[in-house]
């Protein structure tokens, strides 16, 4: 029972030396999350808002540190081509210090709008950690001079599917039912829900 995946996955390398031909490391994993959100009552936690218990998929990656920006990059333009691929309203927004935890060196926040609540929904959450996580698990790698260097890890959510259901469902209303985004008709097998 995980709060995300992030952990066990990046935990495969705890106390890891790595050669320098070895990395980027790139891994995901599918997990059923569970959260105890604190003050979580009232209307704005009903329905499928906010749950203790949710599935998504992690991106995770272990990087040098000098390709870890355009590693942040790549794992940004990833998240943002699925949701264009589901046709969603979004919008990203890079944290200020003040927002990110403190072990994330920058972060950004995919949202999607919620009409039914007219405001952003938080989807996704892409960070780069630098070495803050590596120096914990004590991740490391040879570089070309055989010296071992703190590798950079970065994360992400490639989006938490309950919100996005509800965003599919409202986005997608016309008088004749919902219909379903072309990219996932192959998977459901049908175009429109009545």
């Amino acid at each position: 029972m995980v709060p995300t995946a992030e952990v066990p996955v990046s935990n495969i390398f705890r106390d890891v030396i790595l050669d320098g031909d070895q990395l980027p490391q790139k891994m995901t994993a599918y997990t059923p999350c569970f959260r105890r959100e604190a003050g979580s009552y009232g209307k704005d936690v009903r329905g499928l808002n906010r749950l203790h218990q949710f599935d998504k998929v992690e991106i995770v990656r272990v990087e040098k540190p000098e390709n870890s920006y355009a590693a942040l990059d790549e794992m940004v333009a990833h998240v943002e081509s699925i949701v264009n691929k589901l046709g969603l309203k979004y919008r990203i927004l890079r944290l200020c210090g003040g927002d990110m935890s403190f072990t994330s060196a920058i972060t950004y926040d995919f949202e999607l709008w919620s009409a039914a609540q007219e405001r952003w929904l938080e989807i996704s959450s892409v960070s780069n950690f630098e070495s803050y996580q590596s120096n914990r698990l004590a991740c490391r790698y040879r570089d070309e001079n055989g010296k071992t260097q703190l590798t950079h890890t970065l994360n992400g959510s490639s989006l938490a599917l309950p919100r996005v259901v509800a965003a599919l469902l409202e986005d997608n209303q016309t008088p004749d039912g919902i219909i379903i985004p072309e990219v996932l008709r192959p998977y459901t097998g049908f175009d429109k829900i009545d």
